[in-house]
């Protein structure tokens, strides 16, 4: 197995980067040699809840379109192998932040307060004379810090007349949250101090459960059917015991909140389950074509602004999530449509309109990306590393072939097993621990949909010890926690 480029190597190659910058050496320019100094862009970081990428049109969804998001991809570069490293809300963020995974930020599940006074990546560019603004979903139990301005969402927060915490003080907006964000994101720039370059957070509540549309989008897909998924009636019959318990099922669990009113009378099971997929998968795109509204919105305000080519501006998810795969919704488990994150990103300046890129790219990456865009040095702690390389058109030789991932939160809602695991180009080994002791292998070249272990397969012997030995490696470099399993 190709080795993975390992710590003490980043922080090497980090350092060199941060010292060109910090001496005004210029920027990544198309991959290619450092160039001559210019002006730090602005950074607009815009995040849905739960947007799996495979309900985006740029990554071939065979259920919606996003034009406007597509725009993101066609002007700059779409992400095919973007992963998050505990998918959950609140360890997501907190590792974005942050630059660190879950066990070292204290964030491991979505009931842990996040600590405000460690280092985040907002907190650096605030000190570097960026000006700093934090707008929509927070979802971290404490107060923003690092932002010269913030306006939030309470928890999850509302749909429709939400109460925001604008700067410490609670109030009533009327209309919808995803509009009442936008707005919000814009009255930022637009009252900005202008003599500063912005690093601007746009996150969304949507399309976060329970799903519930405006008036604009409240009819789309009345029309036809949404295709269920090819893994919809999967029986887990290919897995351990955590997939067989996980309490996420579209016949099972989602509820009445969820799907708005009560199932029709005389169904059988199976029409039953089909019915409630059909009531959660259609609010569910009704949200997001809210969302995709927006954000067109606001790229056609920086262009009016005149900042389309000084700003830097990504469009990514929290995680991603269950559309009827395996017959769920939610997230949490290691499995790729959970793993996976939508990532786009466009910079005029950098980055080539309609480029893809199949580098493994991780949410700790984020905050050194945005660090190395500011001309910040990152600092030596993070454990995510500078993606803008990649994002010039020429991975790095060294880069990472391998990533960890680690869910925690269990016993609780939707009751999936604490699992830690480890992913490369082609293979994939979990091992769930706790009250249990097992562990799952699959390749993902000839099993993409992850249906059958090849755990116990005497052909995959040698696959699964060399994948335990990585496991091994990563889980020391990170510094994970020590296996409690049975």
């Amino acid at each position: 197995m190709k080795r993975t480029y390992t710590r003490r190597e980043a922080l090497r190659h980090l350092g060199v980067l941060g010292a060109a910058s910090m001496l005004g050496l210029g920027g990544w320019k198309g991959g290619k040699a450092w160039g001559a100094p210019r002006k730090r862009p602005n950074i607009v970081f815009i995040m849905a809840d739960d947007h799996a990428s495979h309900a985006l049109s740029c990554y071939g969804s065979k259920i919606n379109k996003t034009p406007n998001l597509d725009r993101i991809a066609q002007e700059g570069m779409r992400l095919d192998n973007c992963f998050c490293t505990n998918s959950i809300c609140a360890p997501s963020r907190a590792a974005i932040l942050t630059g660190k995974y879950s066990h070292l930020n204290g964030v491991i599940n979505n009931r842990v307060k996040f600590d405000g006074t460690q280092q985040t990546f907002p907190k650096l560019l605030q000190q570097a004379g960026y000006q700093t603004a934090m707008v929509g979903k927070w979802h971290l139990k404490t107060a923003p810090t690092g932002f010269d301005y913030w306006k939030i969402l309470p928890g999850q927060g509302l749909y429709h007349d939400p109460i925001m915490i604008e700067m410490g003080e609670k109030k009533k907006f009327e209309g919808y949250v995803t509009d009442l964000i936008t707005d919000a994101a814009m009255g930022f720039v637009k009252n900005r101090d202008k003599d500063k370059p912005f690093c601007l957070m746009y996150h969304h509540k949507a399309p976060h459960r329970s799903w519930m549309p405006d008036e604009k989008h409240a009819h789309m897909y009345d029309d036809r059917d949404i295709p269920t998924p090819e893994t919809f009636d999967d029986d887990y019959a290919g897995r351990g015991t955590a997939a067989k318990e996980a309490e996420m099922r579209v016949a099972d669990h989602l509820n009445e909140k969820d799907v708005k009113i009560a199932p029709p009378d005389g169904l059988t099971p199976e029409q039953l389950k089909h019915w409630k997929y059909q009531r959660y998968i259609k609010d569910y795109l009704r949200v997001i074509a809210s969302v995709d509204d927006n954000v067109g919105r606001f790229l056609d305000f920086l262009e009016a602004e005149g900042l389309v080519e000084d700003t830097v501006v990504i469009y990514t998810s929290d995680q991603g999530f269950y559309l009827g795969d395996h017959g769920w919704f939610d997230k949490r488990f290691m499995y790729e449509e959970s793993l996976r994150m939508p990532f786009l990103i466009r910079y005029p300046r950098e980055i080539a309109p309609g480029a893809v890129s199949d580098a493994m790219v991780l949410n700790v990456d984020f905050a050194p990306t945005f660090l190395d865009f500011a001309g910040v040095a990152v600092p030596g702690d993070m454990q995510g590393r500078s993606i803008r390389p990649v994002l010039g058109g020429k991975t790095p030789g060294d880069w990472r072939t391998s990533m960890y991932y680690q869910y925690f939160e269990y016993p609780a809602v939707h009751m999936v097993r604490k699992h830690y695991g480890v992913r490369t180009e082609r293979y994939k080994l979990i091992h769930y621990y706790g009250d249990v002791d097992e562990w799952e292998l699959f390749d993902l070249e000839k099993d993409p949909h992850e249906l059958h272990s090849v755990y116990d397969d005497p052909g995959y012997a040698d696959t699964a010890a060399t994948l335990k030995a990585e496991l091994t490696r990563l889980r020391a470099e990170l510094e994970a926690p020590p296996d409690d399993a049975a």
